[in-house]
């Protein structure tokens, strides 16, 4: 699970997690910096439409913590998983806030092992826009990814943590060993 200073869209894997939001339609500030622009700008307008097919059947925003797989169009990532991380709304996430994310994780990796993913790369869920502190979504994000692979039932080998920033890569690196 070695993180990457890579740029996200440009990374080759079977999946590549997009922190979405609930409309799961992209991000529509132009040349904004979230994760959720970079990949919708980068795959192409495919992927809003197939998103906006989901979003349609499924009649409701996209609640926090689940998963939704779609093609990578023009990504070297055959597929995009789109999950709505919480967003911390006081000064310290909740209680449901540490659970939610965790279930993003959880069903991340379901999803991949549901479609026979070998690898997926991980952006750092909920941690810009959404607010939540980076050393404590990196220790859950962790510990889930162990839990999940560590219990032997998944077709995921290969979990990249893919980060931005210069602090996030030495958090990741420091609960890596």
């Amino acid at each position: 699970m070695p993180p990457s200073p890579l740029s996200r869209p440009r990374l080759a894997a079977d999946a590549i997690v997009n922190a979405a939001n609930s409309a799961l339609l992209g991000c529509f500030i132009p040349c904004h910096g979230c994760i959720d622009n970079a990949i919708h700008s980068s795959a192409g307008l495919q992927l809003r439409d197939e998103c906006a097919a989901l979003m349609r059947a499924q009649g409701h925003e996209e609640p926090n913590g689940r998963a939704k797989l779609t093609r990578g169009y023009n990504l070297p990532a055959k597929h995009v998983i789109h999950t709505v991380g919480p967003i911390v709304r006081g000064p310290s996430p909740t209680a449901r806030d540490r659970a939610d994310l965790a279930a993003c994780y959880r069903s991340c990796l379901g999803l991949a092992a549901e479609w026979g993913l070998r690898s997926v790369a991980f952006c750092c869920i909920s941690t810009g826009e959404f607010r939540f502190p980076r050393r404590e979504a990196a220790r859950i994000a962790v510990s889930t990814v162990r839990d999940v692979l560590g219990a032997g039932s998944s077709s995921v080998e290969r979990v990249v943590f893919n980060v931005f920033k210069d602090d996030d890569l030495a958090i990741y690196r420091d609960l890596l060993g």
